[in-house]
């Protein structure tokens, strides 16, 4: 059984919704600083098709939450895992910045600007969907499982050319350090989009720090991939998020090996 990501989204009328604006959907452990916000990953939604297991941050699908709707562009944080052999069909996109970026296992896409490639841990891919585009998404392996986040970001222009793009971006340039792996058009980020966001990557070994300054009006989204973090004092485990609209530095300290995504948004 295939099923289409279009088929998979309930597209709704409420826009964009700031997760600050409910304070009850905010859990921590412990309790976060005020300035700080968390997504728990045991609150997301959850897609279950047998091949297919799909955890969403934000409303997807039969999952709908009004508090949930997204964080200023960012609309859809998916974090799935494909079974060897299985995946998406061909299927349609318009208007938005979708990023895949894989975690274990390989990713194979085609779409219709002729585009096509097999995309690994090391690699970040971009697809451009624009005033429409077709595309399929398959795990090629006939053995290993695929888990991969998939990531939609709304654009800043709607109805411009579809494109697509991947680079390589290798786990040891990740190693330590906050990589900008997605920004804007003419940033040097490895792949670009038509909106004014950024996506960093980094891995860290257990008991490596970091830190990442929020500027002045901007937004922060945290995303724990694999593995568990401390963020300013707040732990976060896999599949958990923490958010900020304020002026701030995050401090973060692996507790294991971990993989963690930043999104920095207008």
């Amino acid at each position: 059984m295939e099923i289409s990501r279009r088929n998979a989204l309930s597209v709704t009328t409420a826009g964009l919704i700031h997760i600050a604006a409910n304070p009850q959907s905010v859990l921590a452990d412990p309790s976060p600083p005020p300035e700080l916000l968390i997504r728990q990953a045991a609150e997301r939604g959850h897609t279950d098709l047998g091949w297919l297991q799909s955890y969403h941050s934000f409303s997807f699908g039969q999952y709908y939450d009004q508090r949930h709707m997204g964080f200023r562009s960012l609309r859809v944080i998916n974090d799935d895992q494909i079974a060897p052999g299985r995946g998406f069909g061909t299927h349609p996109h318009r208007d938005m910045e979708i990023i895949s970026y894989v975690l274990e296992g390989a990713l194979q896409h085609r779409d219709s600007t002729g585009r096509g490639a097999i995309i690994t841990p090391d690699d970040i891919q971009m697809m451009s969907a624009g005033s429409g585009i077709t595309h399929s998404e398959y795990n090629p392996s006939k053995t290993a499982d695929n888990h991969f986040l998939q990531i939609w970001i709304q654009p800043a222009v709607r109805k411009t050319r579809p494109r697509y793009s991947d680079q390589k971006v290798t786990r040891e340039q990740k190693r330590g350090q906050w990589r900008k792996i997605v920004g804007p058009e003419h940033s040097d980020a490895a792949v670009t989009i038509r909106q004014d966001a950024s996506i960093f990557a980094t891995q860290l070994q257990q008991g490596e720090t970091m830190k990442f300054t929020v500027e002045r009006g901007r937004h922060a989204w945290l995303q724990v991939a694999r593995g568990s973090l401390v963020v300013n004092g707040t732990r976060l485990r896999r599949g958990d998020a923490i958010a900020t609209s304020r002026a701030t530095q995050l401090h973060t300290q692996a507790l294991e090996p971990t993989d963690a995504l930043l999104f920095d948004l207008a």
